[in-house]
C-alpha cells in the first residue's frame, strides 16, 4: 500500500470531489460545505495533481465530471460512508438529524408515497433538506455514485430495476396492472377480451434503465404485439392522453386509485397472464452505513 500517497489526499479532499459530482458548482459545493469557493478550488487542484487527470472542464458556467471522475464515483461514496458510519454510531434521532436526504422516483410513485414522505419529513423536522428528484433526473447511476440515496420505482417482478449488481433492491409494495380508457372509449360497455387489446392503438412508458417489461414479451410471444401509437415518460402523462384520445393504457392499478389523473376514467382487467408487478426500494449497499438512511430505510420498507 503507498502510504506516502494516501497520505496526501485527506477525507476532506474526497468530500469535495463527491460534493463536486452531485452540484456540478464549485459555488454550489462551497455552499453546501459551509467553505469557501477558493477553498473548494484549492483542494480540486490537488486532486486533479494526485490523481493525474482534470476531473471537471467547464462548459456554459457548469463543471462536467470526466469519464475518470465518473468512474469512481463510486468507490469515493463507498469510502465515505465507511467513514460517515464510523463517525455517527449509536442511536439516531429523526430530530436531530441536521443533513439532507434525497429520494428519486417517478412523478407517478410519489403521488402513492406522498402521505409516507411527508411523515417522514414531519419527523426530521431539523434536517437541511429532503429532496425528491425525478427518476428521469437521478437515475442507477446517481445511485452508484451516491447522489441520490433512494430510489422508489414500478417494475414486473421478473424485471430487476437496474442490471447492476452494486446497488439492492426490496419489494415494498405488491401491485397489479389494469388497462385504463375514456369513458368514450368504444370498449366501455363490451368485454375486454384479447382481441379487443390488441385491435386497439396503445400508450407506451418509456424508461430507457429497464429492459423490456416481462408482461410486453409474455403478450408477443403468445398472442401478438401492441400497436403503440406513441410512448410518454409517465402514467400520469398517459391518462392525460387517455382522456383525450381513444388510446388504452396499460399501467399501475395502485396508481389508478391514487392519481387525479385517471379520475373519470374507466378501468378493465387485463385479459391475458402478466406475471406480477410491484414497487420496490432501491439503494446502494454503502449507504446504510449512515443512520438517517438506515432509519429511513426502515420507514419506506415498513407498512403502516
Amino acid at each position: 500500500m503507498d502510504y506516502i500517497t494516501l497520505s496526501r489526499i485527506s477525507l476532506k479532499h474526497l468530500t469535495v470531489l463527491h460534493v463536486l459530482l452531485s452540484t456540478h458548482s464549485v459555488t454550489g459545493a462551497a455552499e453546501i460545505l459551509c467553505v469557501s469557493p477558493s477553498s473548494v478550488s484549492k483542494n480540486l487542484a490537488l486532486l486533479r495533481t494526485q490523481l493525474n487527470d482534470e476531473l471537471f472542464y467547464r462548459d456554459n458556467g457548469s463543471l462536467i465530471p470526466t469519464q475518470f471522475a465518473l468512474s469512481i464515483g463510486p468507490e469515493i461514496h463507498k469510502i465515505l460512508s465507511a467513514m460517515n458510519g464510523i463517525l455517527h454510531q449509536g442511536d439516531f434521532s429523526p430530530q436531530q438529524f441536521s443533513g439532507s436526504i434525497s429520494l428519486s422516483m417517478r412523478e407517478s410513485t410519489f403521488e402513492l408515497f406522498a402521505a409516507k414522505i411527508v411523515q417522514i419529513s414531519q419527523q426530521l423536522s431539523n434536517a437541511r433538506c429532503l429532496n425528491v428528484f425525478a427518476k428521469e433526473q437521478l437515475s442507477f447511476e446517481a445511485l452508484s455514485r451516491g447522489q441520490v440515496d433512494f430510489m422508489l420505482l414500478p417494475h414486473d417482478i421478473s424485471q430487476p430495476p437496474t442490471r447492476s449488481r452494486d446497488l439492492m433492491w426490496q419489494q415494498v409494495l405488491a401491485d397489479e396492472m389494469v388497462c385504463l380508457m375514456s369513458p368514450k372509449h368504444p370498449l366501455v360497455d363490451k368485454p375486454m377480451n384479447i382481441e379487443h387489446y390488441l385491435s386497439c392503438y396503445h400508450i407506451g412508458i418509456l424508461d430507457k434503465d429497464l429492459s423490456e417489461p416481462y408482461f410486453e414479451q409474455n403478450l408477443t410471444q403468445q398472442y401478438g404485439a401492441r400497436k403503440l401509437a406513441l410512448s410518454v415518460a409517465d402514467f400520469g402523462a398517459g391518462a392525460v392522453l387517455c382522456h383525450q384520445t381513444e388510446l388504452l393504457l396499460t399501467c399501475s392499478k395502485m396508481w389508478v386509485q391514487h392519481a387525479l389523473q385517471a379520475k373519470g376514467l374507466v378501468t378493465k382487467s387485463l385479459p391475458f397472464d402478466y406475471g406480477k408487478v410491484a414497487y420496490s426500494l432501491v439503494w446502494n449497499p454503502a449507504s446504510l452505513n449512515e443512520p438517517a438512511l438506515n432509519w429511513l430505510h426502515t420507514q419506506l420498507t415498513t407498512e403502516d
